[in-house]
């Protein structure tokens, strides 16, 4: 069950943290039982990768073990399949989830090219004797069947005049950034017609939650301190207000609960913030019986009013990433058209650049970390 493969393939590989990445050519891997080779249409580039890859050493929290392939959202075509395979077809256009889960133990979990996991048995998944260290700036690329979703094309592809949606191939890699949220607001069964607090609400993943949530019906508060950026994404978002905090926060609650009852909140502190006073004001400001995710990767300690969050009876959790079920329901709101992507979502897309361009796109990414820019490589092109 395979197209006619090569026998190398071009892959951009990170040797070691803090070097400048390099352009190889490696051997096509084998669609072995359980898993797929797919040729590669388009990978997002994250505005963060210049810094975690070349610029900074391995995070000791939360990194994977070189040398290994980056980028961990992808978009191509099935060019291979193991034995095993009952449905997924050589040719269909896949969506590839990065988020690898252990088949034996679905509680070792890695993030390829990102997260080798916190325990033995998800580095097993994740290390250079593993199969699924490997992100997706590479021509080919191995994964597992389960990690393969089936888009529709006509949809999603497809011109306007003839009933689709009209999009670039390089637009569809960034469904998985939002599936991220889609997964934290079903932890907390957001529902249409709620009110959602996202703070902050101007980075990469938390700007695709504002576009989710809306997407989902909910009405958002988009809090940050980039008032371009939180003006740009109520213009281009519906049910949204914005809402930049003062830090003081019998003031801040005053700001969030201004527009009405507050149902719920997500949080994306990021990890260069060791203390998140919003988070307070967060808590104060959601209504008796609310609901908060923690989604941010700050490393260390944080208070939030314990007293206060047993009188409300709020529900507070953590999650990460999302479930499979959570996949196949975000690719669905993207291809009825509720959850737009590329420029019809009001971001600037450069999906233009080729594999051998990977410096180039590293770099413009990074130099647009806020909301509204994504970058996309074309590591083959049909």
């Amino acid at each position: 069950m395979a197209a006619s493969l090569p026998p190398t393939y071009r892959a951009v590989v990170c040797r070691e943290y803090g070097q400048p990445l390099s352009f190889e050519t490696l051997q096509t891997p084998v669609a072995e039982p359980g898993s797929a080779v797919v040729k590669v249409l388009a990978t997002l580039v994250d505005p963060s990768e210049k810094e975690r890859l070349i610029l900074k050493q391995r995070n000791v929290h939360f990194s994977q073990q070189p040398p290994f392939i980056p980028g961990n959202c992808g978009v191509g075509r099935v060019a291979a399949l193991g034995k095993d395979a009952t449905s997924l077809k050589v040719g269909q256009l896949v969506i590839l989830d990065p988020f690898v889960r252990g088949r034996d133990d679905p509680n070792s979990q890695i993030l390829r090219a990102v997260y080798e996991g916190p325990s033995p048995s998800a580095k097993q998944l994740s290390h250079p004797e593993g199969l699924w260290r490997d992100g997706f700036w590479s021509e080919y690329t191995r994964t597992p069947m389960e990690n393969c979703f089936p888009l529709d094309e006509k949809a999603l592809l497809g011109s306007p005049e003839q009933g689709g949606l009209g999009y670039s191939i390089g637009a569809l890699p960034y469904i998985m950034k939002n599936a991220v949220a889609y997964g934290g607001f079903r932890a907390i069964d957001l529902k249409a017609g709620e009110t959602v607090i996202i703070t902050p609400a101007t980075g990469n993943h938390s700007g695709a939650a504002v576009q989710v949530a809306t997407a989902m019906g909910a009405r958002v508060i988009a809090v940050g301190r980039n008032k371009e950026t939180l003006r740009h994404l109520a213009e281009s978002n519906p049910r949204v207000e914005t809402v930049t905090l003062t830090g003081n926060i019998g003031e801040d609650v005053a700001l969030l609960t201004q527009f009405g009852t507050v149902d719920a909140f997500m949080d994306f502190t990021p990890s260069s913030m060791q203390n998140p006073l919003h988070m307070k004001a967060c808590v104060l400001a959601v209504k008796q019986y609310g609901k908060g995710v923690l989604m941010g990767f700050p490393y260390g300690d944080f208070s939030l009013p314990y007293g206060l969050v047993i009188a409300k009876n709020l529900t507070i959790r953590g999650a990460y990433m999302y479930e499979g079920e959570d996949v196949r329901g975000i690719i669905k709101l993207a291809e009825r058209g509720l959850l737009k992507l590329g420029p019809s979502s009001g971001i600037q897309l450069l999906d233009n650049y080729t594999l051998d361009q990977y410096d180039e796109a590293v770099t413009k990414a990074a130099e647009n970390q806020s909301w509204g820019f994504q970058v996309a490589i074309r590591p083959s092109i049909e």
